[in-house]
Parts: structure tokens; sequence; C-alpha cells
């Protein structure tokens, strides 16, 4: 980026509870992100698969049916309001690549250059209510870094905020922002153990991603309450979308159950402050790192 435009810019979070009503979800989130860029944002961004309930709840082929291709009509009506707000938007999609073959998607749409690529989750989780393996073959794009008018942007999906690999291979590709659309929420008959733990964990790892690669993360979540479709459970989507700077600090975050957009401005030279004070980044030792390509280390 060139060092003499302004390094400010305006994040909007998109933050949104889902019905089983595909095109309100869609309509309404058209219309919030109409909204974030009337009300100056920069780059906004959407909650992992807005367009339909979290179906991964259950495993049923039915649910294929929600997936489409990338680009295409979506993407479309989107890339019409980047064009005529001259904004960038990140949206979560459900990608049908071939019939048997899908992925967890994120299409990037910047301004009047329109759709300009994606990103397929890599990491893909598989526990209760969370199946998404059923539905959602690895990405292999590998990490990727989107160049926008005003910051390089990183995006990771959801499961991947739990990598601190993710995090860094895409800082090392010159992430200055790291984007995580996200799905995630209690199990309503846990909540009252281990509800507020779980969510302090995921405050804190993604925070600490913003820490060791000084630069800002962003977190998009869904909220509300959604039924499992096979059973009498569901997830309670805890929402709270939060902004950390590169020190750690959030700097803006949405309350637990509100439908709306937030909007805060950041500086991007603050990354330059907290990387000379903290040269994480200069004092890897790369020529160390070899055996991280192993799945474990025993010490034999």
């Amino acid at each position: 980026m060139s060092g003499t435009q302004s390094r400010k810019l305006k994040l909007g979070i998109v933050q949104m509870s889902m019905s089983d009503d595909v095109d309100d979800n869609t309509n309404r989130a058209l219309a919030l992100t109409r909204k974030a860029a009337t009300d100056g944002a920069d780059v906004i961004c959407l909650p992992e698969l807005f367009r339909s309930r979290y179906f991964c709840q259950t495993e049923d082929a039915d649910f294929f049916g929600l997936a489409h291709e990338i680009p295409g009509p979506v993407t479309d009506s989107f890339a019409d309001i980047a064009r005529e707000f001259d904004v960038t938007i990140i949206a979560s999609l459900f990608e049908k690549r071939a019939t048997g073959l899908y992925h967890n998607t994120t299409a990037v749409l910047d301004r009047d250059r329109g759709y300009v690529g994606k990103y397929r989750k890599m990491h893909i989780p598989d526990d209760p209510r969370y199946y998404e393996k059923f539905y959602f073959t690895p990405g292999d794009l590998g990490f990727k870094t989107f160049a926008s008018a005003k910051a390089e942007l990183g995006v990771l999906i959801c499961w991947d905020q739990w990598y601190p690999e993710a995090a860094r291979l895409t800082a090392l590709k010159g992430a200055e922002i790291l984007f995580y659309p996200t799905a995630i929420g209690w199990h309503p008959e846990e909540k009252g153990e281990v509800g507020k733990e779980q969510h302090e964990a995921w405050e804190t790892i993604q925070r600490s991603h913003a820490i060791a690669n000084g630069c800002f993360v962003v977190a998009v979540n869904r909220f509300g309450f959604e039924p499992d479709p096979a059973s009498d459970g569901g997830i309670e989507f805890w929402g709270q979308s939060f902004i950390v700077a590169p020190d750690g600090r959030i700097i803006a975050r949405a309350p637990v159950d509100k439908e709306l957009v937030l909007i805060t401005e950041i500086d991007l030279d603050e990354m330059a402050v907290t990387r000379h004070g903290w040269p994480f980044l200069r004092d890897r030792r790369i020529d160390a790192y070899e055996p991280i390509t192993k799945r474990f280390l025993d010490n034999e």
C-alpha cells in the first residue's frame, strides 16, 4: 500500500439471526450489507453460511440442495452493492463445485472489480451438532489474501479460528486484517456449566492471533436459537461479533441477541507500532520449525 494514502478504514460487521426462509435470509443480508455501505463501511463481512439456518446440526442429504455455484447469482447480487457503493464485501456461502463435491466457501467482492476470488474452509469440524464433514470437502486453495483499495484482507472461516497455523500463514501472505465469518454457540444443556468458559476461549484464541501476528482480527457470528432438525436439541448462537486490534484489545463488540450493522474505524498504522514493539515476525526461528508439519512428536 502507498505510504501517502490514509491508513484508516471503516470495518462493517453484519450480525444476523437466520430463519428457515432462504430468500428472506438472503434479502435481509443484502439489505444489511447495503446499510453498512450507506453508513460508510469500506469492508463489510457477513456471518458464516448466512443464507440458511446452520444445517450441519444433522446429516441430511436434502440440505445439499442449499448449495450453489460460486461465482453465480448470489455473488452477483452482492457484487452489485460492492460496485454501487465502492466497497469490499466478504460473503460466506455453501459452494456446489460439482454434484457430490461441496465446500464451505467465502467469496470476496471488491468494488468495481466484482468477484475477485474465494477461500475454501480448510479445517472441517465433526462434533455433535457440527457435522460439517458430512457436507464439506476440506479446502484445496490454501491460505489466501485479497488486495482491496485500502488493505490486504485475509479470509478464514469459523473452525479455522482455533488454529494458529492458519492465522500465521495468512498473515505471512500479507494480511493486515483476518476475517472469520463464524457460526458458533452453546449447546443449551451445557451453557450453565461451561458456557462462560467456552465463550472466553473463543475470544481469547482470536485475540492471540492478533497479538502473535500484529494484525487486526474480525469475527462475525450469527445469533439466536436454532433447533436441531433431527432431535430436541439445538444451538444457541451467541452473537457477540467483535474486532481486535494488533495489541489484542477488543475495540468493538456486538451484543448477544441483536441483529445489527456494527461499523468501526481502524487505523492500519497501528500495526507498525505493535510490530516494532513486539517483533515476533523478526524473531521467528524458521530454521527450527520443520517438525510443525508432523501430526505429533513422539518422545522416542
